[in-house]
């Protein structure tokens, strides 16, 4: 989770909740770069296309959020019209080439379209690198597999290691943070979930990591999904494991990171199948408060200014509170709108993005904040699940998380675990690590990309010797 929107990984959430032929062929391929401007910030985007024996691909980077090589969906050139898309994420950019080096356009997300113009630069693409990132020859079994979530009419499709050895085997299921995520839950070039794999499966524990539904090989509509809906599509999985003749059936565990760690109490609370939990920066605290808090934290580090975080904070303080407040999503609609129209009234300093009326832009702000995602989100509190957990658990966060603070957060999952009485879990802050587990300076979300390690060794480490302690 990113501040008030899904995560990071959703790229841009444009929002006052964020106070954030060969000739053809020749011309169309590239680097190409341009400034949004939303809400008097600039952010720079930069599209990168090539040509294939298929057509063309591109992915797309917003260095200012540290988020670089998101692979867009489809890349369609009829000269002069270049049209991308990234349905995931509610993206769209539709640009005329004017000449071999400028591209006048627009770019659309969640309702809103800001015009974005791009200019070609021939510089490279700068090369991650990521040191970490399992390389072949592998010395256990890898093997990509599809499993079906009845209920929901879906294919899920991903990719199950194993060791070699004879006998049979502890696994987990793999559970990704929010935002759309294929089964590496892949972002600024790290490969986490692979990372993850590759580690504990060397140590002789199998790993299930999968596609989100709608998101690469699976099936299925992403963007009116929750986290009920993605907790029985990860118990769809463990359904699957149960299914292997190589796996012990009674020693299934879950890991799940930042709102993975809701999804797998919602599982671990309703079914004896699962033996142990792993939560990694998991909310422990309300989620409208951890979203308060988030934002606060990441303002500053970014330089914002206390008397514009305070802002911030009391128009989503209202805003969460209209939400939590009211069932019927017409009034919910109908009272933001008024919210919001007041304040934009009240702020005189807000802009409104070029191209956009002041209606449409709140209009946008409303259809994202009454998305079925949002609007559970906003509404959950982890503890009322996690008191009704009784397998084991080890809860870890970064002492540097910025996203899902440990202190209050960890303290949340105590007392609420305590409150269940469940008598066996861990609870252990790590030293240095942001919120995806990195060795890290400030842990704010720009540093992600920049940083070469995916995950500490001593994360690993951690993970993996509680698991193991639990077969002794």
């Amino acid at each position: 989770m990113n501040s008030v929107v899904r995560s990071v990984f959703c790229l841009i959430f444009f929002s006052m909740l964020l106070t954030f032929s060969t000739l053809a062929q020749n011309s169309i391929t590239g680097t190409w770069n341009g400034l949004l401007k939303i809400q008097g910030v600039q952010l720079r985007i930069v599209f990168h296309i090539t040509s294939t024996d298929n057509g063309y691909q591109t992915t797309m980077d917003s260095p200012d959020q540290g988020v670089l090589g998101i692979a867009i969906s489809s890349t369609n050139f009829e000269e002069p019209t270049l049209k991308l898309a990234l349905p995931a994420a509610g993206i769209e950019y539709e640009g005329k080439l004017e000449n071999e080096q400028n591209i006048s356009g627009t770019f659309k997300q969640a309702g809103q379209s800001i015009a974005l113009n791009l200019t070609k630069s021939d510089e490279n693409q700068k090369e991650l690198v990521r040191p970490q990132e399992p390389k072949g020859p592998f010395p256990y079994h890898s093997e990509d597999i599809a499993f079906e979530n009845k209920q929901a009419g879906i294919t899920l499709v991903g990719t199950l290691t194993m060791p070699q050895q004879e006998g049979k085997f502890p696994a987990v299921v793999l559970i990704s943070g929010s935002g759309p995520q294929n089964r590496d839950s892949e972002i600024l070039g790290h490969k986490l979930f692979w990372v993850i794999a590759d580690y504990l499966t060397r140590n002789g524990i199998a790993v299930l990591r999968f596609d989100e539904r709608g998101i690469g090989k699976s099936t299925g509509d992403f963007g009116n999904a929750t986290s009920i809906d993605f907790a029985e599509d990860v118990m769809a999985g463990v359904d699957f494991l149960k299914s292997k003749t190589e796996i012990d059936t009674h020693n299934i565990g879950l890991i799940g990171h930042s709102e993975g760690g809701i999804i797998a109490p919602l599982i671990a609370a309703q079914t004896k199948d699962i033996a142990f939990m792993v939560l990694l920066g998991a909310p422990g605290i309300p989620c409208d408060e951890l979203m308060l808090q988030q934002q606060g934290l990441i303002g500053k580090a970014q330089g914002l200014s206390e008397s514009d975080i305070e802002i911030s904070l009391a128009i989503n303080k209202e805003i969460f509170d209209i939400v939590k407040n009211n069932n019927n999503p017409d009034k919910v609609k109908n009272e933001l709108t008024k919210f919001l129209k007041e304040a934009v009234k009240n702020n005189p300093q807000t802009l409104i993005p070029e191209g956009m009326t002041e209606d449409e832009m709140i209009n946008a702000q409303v259809k994202q904040l009454i998305n079925p995602w949002m609007l559970y989100f906003i509404n959950y509190n982890p503890s009322n699940v996690l008191e009704q957990v009784q397998c084991p658990v080890l809860a870890l966060n970064g002492e540097k998380d910025l996203q899902v603070a440990p202190k209050e957060n960890l303290a949340g999952i105590e007392s609420a675990l305590i409150k269940g009485k469940n008598n066996n879990f861990s609870i252990k802050v790590m030293p240095g690590l942001n919120h995806l587990f990195q060795e890290c300076v400030t842990g704010a979300p720009d540093e992600y990309g920049s940083i070469e390690q995916t995950i500490s060794p001593d994360a690993l480490k951690e993970i993996l010797m509680w698991i193991q302690a639990l077969n002794k």
